[in-house]
């Protein structure tokens, strides 16, 4: 799914910048949207609600269809080990997540958009399926003729990407080095309430 929503507004709502422009927006107007967005007398959310809006925020932060989401959690389900731990690396090894966390693209949304115009190569051949699963030790690169592209230009500059990331800015690539925890990975999600959402 591409969203193609107001980002400042659903990054109110959901409590973190979705984007680098709804940044700045949140550092004026960190309360939710709407008349009663900065009244101190919120309601206190029920148990679904907060699985339900931490569902939210996860499936924002990858850009994903609720059909997406399902599939990942049904698959998350099927592999042995902690699930939270699995669901995050199934998520992180998307191609545009890598794209987007190692720093080449300044957003999830302009990674989407770089992977599915050609930008982006894997071991050297091109793949323009964001959904692509990338495997440990492969190496993500911009192609050569995009890395003119004065945004990618500017993201690459301020990358800082995760550890299980190697980023070499003077080649435009990224190497996958391996499956990452939940605690290395910078989502902003408390992800066993996403986990308990879908188990009801």
């Amino acid at each position: 799914m591409k969203y193609n929503g107001p980002k400042i507004k659903i990054s109110r709502k959901l409590g973190f910048a979705v984007t680098p422009k709804s940044r700045k927006y949140l550092d004026k107007k960190p309360a939710p949207p709407g008349q009663h967005g900065a009244s101190k007398k919120r309601a206190k959310l029920s148990d679904y609600a907060k699985q339900l809006l931490e569902k939210q925020r996860l499936r924002m932060q990858y850009n994903l269809h609720e059909r997406q989401m399902t599939n990942y959690i049904a698959k998350a389900a099927r592999i042995q080990g902690n699930k939270v731990d699995i669901l995050v690396q199934l998520l992180e090894q998307r191609l545009d997540s890598l794209v987007f966390r190692s720093g080449l693209a300044r957003s999830m949304y302009a990674a989407r958009q770089y992977v599915r115009h050609g930008h982006v190569t894997i071991n050297g051949k091109k793949v323009d399926m964001p959904a692509y699963a990338v495997q440990p030790n492969d190496v993500i690169a911009v192609r050569e003729k995009s890395r003119k592209v004065e945004a990618i230009q500017e993201a690459i500059r301020s990358a800082a990407p995760p550890p299980y990331l190697d980023l070499s800015k003077a080649d435009y690539s990224v190497k996958f080095l391996y499956l990452p925890t939940r605690e290395e990975v910078p989502v902003v999600c408390e992800v066993p309430l996403v986990i308990e959402y879908y188990s009801r």
